[in-house]
């Protein structure tokens, strides 16, 4: 494992975009997104996707420049088409626009259909966070989850992210899919040659899925299959996790009359198609409610009172959404993000093909 500084990882990201055909304000955003997902220690959502976008554009399955429809927009709520351009790109306006509408009506909700994987939710809960409002965000994505009591995928992951600021040094975001696992930690374990966790995939019998790589696959094949939030049981809260995944569906796919399910296979007849994911993203203008400076105490009061609490025997701390993310940031600019030799392989993959020689020393370690 080698460590690349900050700075110079997102510079190699931009410039990847840039000469996949990404205008260079979008190439910005698109950078600012993953890598932001990388200080936050979610490596399965930063540098390390950068392939899956590349390998995408490369195959005409999503378009570099993102062209945005407006196909209805009432006073606090609108509905977006994003043509298959980056998700990241549509994401970061359709936040912006619902905290302006926020700002405006007290809340604010824009839909967005036909839309690319925009990666972590955090990213734009966060940018309510820092306007001093509440964000919520959630994406439908490529079937991946079996339903309750089925064995083949249906749902996709279907993250929720729910960020609210406090008078601390980190706000409070939760941003968690609605599986056991997200598919990307999968991808992040095959890459370090290591097996999935018992009891976060099945196969088509039902059976203990652990090899990474071949669970890739099958996931695609429809072989195979993630667990939801709470398990197999509803003993055990399986049927909240399954409910929350159609929450999701139903949020990122109804309101925007837009794709779901198997349309979101990336397939056809066998021909790779775009993915029409759908989004949604809520804000909530704090000072609409009552006062900011009382919203935040009341806020961090909860998180501190949680962390202060009695532990379980073994363990030194409670933790908070947000609080592990804050310190992994600290953390990260100052050693740097981690590259491990199959990640480096893919980067070198890019770099060559795209002719990005300043790059091609740095990256060339293993």
């Amino acid at each position: 494992m080698k460590r690349i500084s900050v700075e110079k990882v997102y510079q190699l990201m931009n410039q990847v975009f840039v000469r996949l055909g990404v205008p260079e304000i979008d190439a910005k955003i698109c950078a600012d997104v993953l890598i932001e997902s990388d200080l936050r220690g979610i490596e399965s959502h930063g540098v390390g996707r950068l392939m899956m976008y590349y390998d995408r554009i490369k195959a005409g399955i999503q378009s570099p420049v993102t062209k945005i429809d407006i196909i209805n927009d009432f006073n606090a709520v609108a509905v977006w088409d994003g043509n298959h351009g980056m998700g990241h790109v549509i994401s970061k306006q359709a936040m912006q626009s619902a905290l302006d509408k926020a700002k405006k009506f007290g809340i604010g909700c824009v839909t967005v259909r036909n839309s690319t994987h925009y990666g972590i939710c955090g990213y734009y809960a966060k940018m309510a966070c820092k306007q001093n409002m509440i964000g919520i965000s959630m994406t439908n994505a490529r079937p991946s989850i079996a339903p309750l009591f089925g064995v083949s995928p249906q749902l996709g992951t279907n993250p929720i992210c729910f960020g609210a600021p406090s008078d601390k040094s980190y706000d409070f975001i939760y941003d968690a899919a609605t599986s056991i696992s997200q598919r990307g930690k999968v991808e992040q374990l095959a890459r370090e040659d290591k097996s999935t966790p018992e009891g976060w995939a099945i196969d088509e019998n039902g059976n203990p899925y652990t090899d990474s790589h071949k669970l890739l696959v099958d996931l695609v094949k429809g072989k195979a299959s993630m667990i939801g939030l709470g398990g197999m049981a509803e003993e055990t809260g399986g049927h909240k996790g399954y409910g929350l995944a159609v929450m999701v569906e139903i949020l990122s796919a109804a309101l925007q009359s837009g794709s779901f399910m198997h349309q979101l296979s990336g397939w056809q007849d066998d021909e790779r198609i775009p993915y029409k994911l759908g989004h949604i993203f809520i804000a909530l203008d704090i000072e609409k409610f009552t006062d900011l400076a009382d919203f935040k105490r009341i806020t961090g009061e909860i998180m501190t009172q949680l962390q202060n609490s009695k532990k379980h025997p073994g363990n030194d701390r409670i933790w908070i959404a947000g609080e592990k993310e804050y310190y992994k940031e600290l953390e990260i600019r100052k050693k740097g993000i981690p590259i491990n030799n199959s990640l480096q392989k893919n980067l070198m993959i890019m770099i060559n093909d795209l002719e990005l020689d300043d790059y091609r020393n740095l990256f060339k370690f293993y």
